[in-house]
Parts: C-alpha cells; sequence; structure tokens
C-alpha cells in the first residue's frame, strides 16, 4: 500500500468510526515496511543478479526479514570488456524481478534505505561509495573495497566522517568447515582460489581476494610480511604473522577453479571447502542492515588489502620480503 492510499484509508477509517486500534495496527504495519528497500549500484557483476533473486523470491528466507530491492543503477565499468557485456543482461533480469531501473546514483539514493555497491570495477568505489555517505545510507561494498589500497583507505576514512559504518567481504569467508575452526587454536593455514589478472586492478584485487579472506578468517589480523613467488600460471605468497605463525596463499590461473585450504590446528588438521554460495554473506549484510553492527573490522578489510599490495609490491622487487607497515604508509601519503 502506498503512502497516498495509507493515508486514504487511515482517514476513512477515522471518519466512519472504525476506530482509532485500527489505526494503529497500520501504522505499524507501515513502520515494519520501511527501512527495508535495497538499491543496487552496478549491474555489471552477477552478485548483483543473485543478491536480486534472493531477496525478491516470491519465498524468501525469513533471514532477510523482508528487505526487498526496488531500484538498480546499471552503470558499472565502463572500459573493463567482461564487465560492459553484461550490463543489458543483468539490467533485464532484474527488472524481471521488479526493480525499477534508475539513471543516476542521485536518484537510486531518493528511493531506497540502504545500498549494495556492487560495481565490479573497484575504480569506481570511492566516487560511488562517497555519494551513498553523504545520503546519510548504509552501505554493503562488495570485492574489491577499491581499487587500490589509497582508496580503500579514503573509504574506511569517510565512513569515520561520516559516522557510517561500512561493511565489506568476499562470500568465502563463508566456505564450508570454517564453521568449525577454533580460531584461537589456529597455527597456520593454506589457502587457494582462482586469481585471474585484470590489467586495471592489482593483481589480487581483481579475483584473488577470495582465497585471501579465507586465509584471513582463520589467522585473523597481525600479518607483518609477505613474500610472493609469481609464474604465469600461478602465484604463492607467503605472509608472517607477528606471532611467528605462517599462512599461505595459492592463486591458480589454470585448471578448474575451486577455492578451500588447510587449516592447522592444535587439534589437527582441518580441510575447507566447498564453497557455500553467496547466501550466509547476504545474511549478514541483512544483519548490518539492520544493526549497523559490521561482521568484519575496518581494521581486517584494510590489512587484507595490504596483504595484497605487499605482495605485489614483493613481486615487483623479485620476490623479496615486504612489509605491510611499508605499503601502508606509501599508501597513506597518496
Amino acid at each position: 500500500m502506498d503512502s497516498y492510499k495509507r493515508r486514504s484509508f487511515i482517514k476513512t477509517a477515522v471518519f466512519t468510526g472504525i476506530g482509532l486500534q485500527l489505526v494503529d495496527n497500520l501504522s505499524a504495519f507501515a513502520s515494519s515496511a520501511e527501512g527495508k528497500r535495497v538499491g543496487i549500484i552496478g549491474l555489471d557483476t552477477s552478485h548483483s543478479v543473485a543478491f536480486a533473486k534472493a531477496l525478491n523470491a516470491s519465498s524468501p528466507d525469513p533471514l532477510y526479514d523482508g528487505y526487498k530491492v526496488v531500484a538498480a543503477y546499471p552503470q558499472g565499468s565502463k572500459d573493463i570488456e567482461s564487465s560492459v557485456k553484461r550490463i543489458a543482461g543483468y539490467t533485464e533480469e532484474v527488472k524481471k524481478l521488479g526493480v525499477e531501473i534508475t539513471s543516476s546514483v542521485k536518484d537510486l539514493l531518493s528511493k531506497v534505505d540502504v545500498v549494495l555497491l556492487e560495481t565490479n570495477d573497484g575504480r569506481l568505489h570511492l566516487e560511488q561509495a562517497l555519494e551513498v555517505f553523504k545520503a546519510g545510507k548504509r552501505m554493503f561494498i562488495d570485492k574489491p573495497v577499491a581499487g587500490t589500497l589509497s582508496d580503500t583507505i579514503a573509504i574506511y576514512e569517510a565512513s569515520k566522517r561520516y559516522k557510517i559504518p561500512v561493511f565489506s567481504a568476499s562470500s568465502l569467508r563463508y566456505i564450508k568447515g570454517i564453521e568449525g575452526i577454533d580460531k584461537a587454536k589456529v597455527l597456520g593455514a593454506d589457502t587457494y582460489s582462482p586469481a585471474t589478472l585484470e590489467k586495471t586492478h592489482p593483481d589480487f584485487f581483481w579475483y584473488g581476494i577470495h582465497g585471501v579472506e579465507t586465509l584471513y578468517t582463520v589467522m585473523g589480523t597481525g600479518c607483518k610480511s609477505v613474500s610472493r613467488v609469481s609464474t604465469p600460471d600461478t602465484d604463492i605468497v607467503v605472509g608472517v604473522w607477528a606471532d611467528g605463525r605462517t599462512g599461505t596463499f595459492r592463486g591458480t590461473r589454470t585448471g578448474k577453479h575451486d577455492y578451500g585450504g588447510t587449516v592447522f590446528t592444535q587439534d589437527g588438521n582441518k580441510i575447507l571447502g566447498p564453497y557455500a554460495g553467496y547466501e550466509p554473506l547476504l545474511i549478514d549484510i541483512i544483519k548490518y542492515f539492520k544493526t549497523g553492527e559490521v561482521p568484519v573490522t575496518p581494521d581486517e578489510t584494510i590489512e587484507i588489502f595490504a596483504f595484497m599490495e605487499a605482495a605485489d609490491e614483493s613481486k615487483r622487487q623479485g620476490g623479496k620480503s615486504v612489509t605491510l607497515e611499508s605499503v601502508m604508509t606509501k599508501a597513506k601519503k597518496k
């Protein structure tokens, strides 16, 4: 029931003597529907369609608590061919789900309460995120947070300035097997994921981030330095944590694309995998929209991007060990 019809119905109820109780009940209904209008920025990724289908399903998971995608701004990347060619098709898919297509981010923000920033091209995220912050709306930012470490830091600084917490994560944070890990007993971990490259982004920002985030989910923060072995087909990154533990990430570009890992604990070795899909992540996104509480701290997300940037610097230096502090200092100067 739109706002005009709701007001008319209330007036009629009062005029005909149905009573204040009906007015109170109807007002409660209106309040329960408010704040749950979801907007999507960027229809150049399959994530946008997956989230819209889940939230706008005829019988959605009750854990989504009535949140619906009501509008989307389609423009994502303007020059990454694999992204650009998806926009038209994905736009038609979400329109079939009852989603209104807007002509600008500003127009979108006038119609929604919360935002999924899904643009596949991380170089656009800082500009788009600032618009959302200025509108005072909570926002999930899909991977990568940004196209550079300096932009990543800038987004979280803006989050503090506008007093709006922001959540970002890969769905691989919820890989099967991870729920059974006692993180206090983790001695080390090896994880793997595809690490296809995109020339417009630092190497792991584009896809390797999935396996890196899995590594951080079990290891936690505190990595001090990384070194990287890189070939055309494979990357291996070794991180050394402040407490002496080591964690490795293997990024693959040939063979079957897969995700997983091994976690070494005081109680024995635990296997991670297979991939658990988008639903666990979406449940946490909805919790964040409702409460403003982020499941992953800004410090952890920023360190993940510093880890990947240090790995790139190690590659430039022929595999030498590079500290995360050094790349953070450089990024902050920018």
